[in-house]
């Protein structure tokens, strides 16, 4: 079995910093199989994948962190523990500087560190490779100095970290899906509340798999779109009198109080995505893995034409995934670009990424990349 992430962070760090590193920690990306956006404190069902980023790292004397990204090829970043403040780092570099801001704002941060990053997920695809960087970095920084954090404080962290200093609007769902993440699970998640339960996903043993197809097209949640999709959503639960449109009810009378039709359609998509993630976890738990595949086809649909923050080259993937014999497929992500997840029987794989291929090629878009999309354990120390 090959081990978890990218081999070479010990390596790496050893070359930029001519030393061996004290540990390597590893934070996988996920994929969230339906429900969400999690800013609407809803219930959502996401997995840990075997990708994603790993921290090399090494206690320093001082109050000051370097970090380096093998993907990134730039100077170590150096950044000064008491100086940390929003907008103190840009660029890739803001997520492990938001992460060191935060737990020091905790009581979390005890000393400076030498941080080296490696990663075999993918930026921008929509598998959240901002918080597996966040958790790997997290959770390195605090078992450096035998800091030891609840995983759901940790998460919290990290959320903050990319919400007040990176400047990104996301929810909690990223970070716990790769802290609290287990092989052959799904995690059923409770966006307002936290709680979370485990929910069987292991496809193999009903004779399918989970193939995550990454269209190439790059996706940047910083860039407005996504803020704008929580503003608007925001906006219709104020209209509607409730803390968040997860507290919306299915009766169509409560809907048609939203006049703008672009609100209505947001917030229809919200309320019928919760229902849909909640049958998705009991057919789950009834051992009806097949059964999930129409509800993840229903959840992109809605997405597309009711959210609409899907794109071209998913709604091509997903039409020529599910012609090809998959049982069901979905854009996953935030939207605007990024990967879909397609399930179908172990068999149908192979036929089912030449169609996908085929229709890019047809269309003139670069050749899509294939992950195998096995449900694994979350963070955690691997040297």
């Amino acid at each position: 079995m090959n081990p978890p992430g990218p081999p070479g962070a010990a390596r790496y760090f050893a070359e930029r910093f001519g030393r061996e590193p004290e540990g390597v920690w590893f934070s996988p990306g996920r994929v969230n199989l339906i429900g969400g956006p999690d800013y609407n404190e809803v219930f959502v069902l996401p997995f840990a994948l075997g990708a994603g980023v790993c921290a090399a790292a090494s206690r320093r004397s001082d109050r000051r962190i370097a970090v380096t990204s093998r993907q990134a090829a730039d100077e170590p970043v150096v950044l000064d523990i008491d100086a940390l403040e929003p907008g103190s780092a840009a660029g890739w570099a803001a997520y492990p500087a938001g992460v060191a801001w935060a737990l020091r704002q905790a009581g979390y941060l005890a000393g400076g560190a030498d941080v080296a990053i490696d990663a075999d997920l993918p930026a921008g695809a929509g598998l959240s490779s901002s918080a597996a960087l966040e958790c790997s970095v997290a959770l390195a920084l605090t078992e450096l100095y035998q800091l030891p954090v609840p995983r759901r404080e940790l998460a919290a962290l990290a959320r903050r970290a990319e919400n007040d200093f990176a400047g990104v609007p996301c929810g909690i769902m990223d970070q716990m899906a790769a802290l609290l993440g287990r092989t052959g699970h799904a995690l059923l998640l409770d966006c307002r509340t936290g709680n979370q339960a485990a929910v069987p996903l292991d496809p193999a043993a009903a004779g399918l798999t989970l193939v995550v197809i990454d269209t190439r097209a790059r996706h940047a949640l910083a860039d407005g779109r996504y803020a704008a999709r929580r503003q608007a959503c925001e906006q219709a639960a104020s209209l509607l009198g409730v803390r968040s449109l997860r507290d919306v009810t299915g009766d169509p009378r409560a809907l048609a109080r939203l006049t703008e039709p672009s609100l209505r359609r947001l917030a229809g998509h919200v309320v019928a995505e919760n229902r849909r993630v909640l049958r998705a976890a009991e057919l789950l738990r009834a051992g009806d893995q097949a059964a999930i595949g129409e509800l993840l086809t229903v959840s992109h649909r809605s997405l597309r034409d009711e959210f609409r923050v899907s794109w071209p080259q998913a709604d091509a993937a997903v039409e020529a995934a599910i012609d090809a014999g998959a049982v069901g497929a979905r854009m996953t992500g935030g939207g605007f670009g990024g990967s879909v997840v397609a399930l179908l029987d172990a068999e149908r794989a192979g036929p089912v990424r030449t169609a996908i291929t085929r229709s890019f090629t047809r269309h003139g878009w670069p050749a899509p990349r294939y992950l195998d999309a096995i449900p694994s354990d979350g963070a955690r120390r691997l040297g």
